[in-house]
């Protein structure tokens, strides 16, 4: 009688081992490619944010947003919780990856996300760039000077 208590009692063990880890890999493979999901999260850090437009990663690791008033934003999924912050103007630098697909991004103020970032095309790569340009410029950079008007600019 003791060894089939014992079976019993293994055939559960393998049970809830082979259930956690299904689930546990599912999690892993959902990532931020659930759009809704990523919205929610970053508006519960930046309630104040209005989101234009997100770009996930090919993985579904990250997902950069572009904001309302042209700053960019980046949110990265950290196993247990999501770190989302918003990009100071000037405080990224962009490089692309040898694949032509991704960009090599070094975040100044978060050293620790700092990492080669690739997305389904090269064009979502450089939208996602120019975000990140858009960003890069601070305001009184972006005013052209008023000694040499442009003839756009003549009335």
């Amino acid at each position: 009688m003791s060894i089939i208590v014992w079976c019993a009692i293994f055939a559960i063990v393998i049970a809830i081992a082979v259930v956690s880890t299904r689930m546990a890999s599912r999690n892993q493979e959902d990532g931020l490619h659930d759009t809704g999901l990523a919205i929610i999260e970053f508006n519960r850090a930046f309630p104040n944010e209005a989101i234009r437009q997100l770009q996930a990663t090919a993985d579904g690791q990250a997902v950069f947003v572009r904001l309302h008033d042209n700053k960019a934003g980046f949110m990265r999924n950290m196993q247990r919780h999501y770190s989302c912050h918003v990009i100071e103007p000037g405080r990224v630098r962009v490089l692309s990856s040898e694949t032509g697909r991704g960009l090599s991004i070094q975040f100044l103020d978060a050293p620790h996300h700092n990492a080669t970032f690739e997305f389904a095309s090269p064009r979502e790569a450089s939208e996602v760039s120019l975000w990140l340009l858009g960003n890069y410029v601070a305001d009184p950079d972006k005013e052209l000077p008023a000694t040499n008007p442009s003839a756009a600019n003549r009335h």
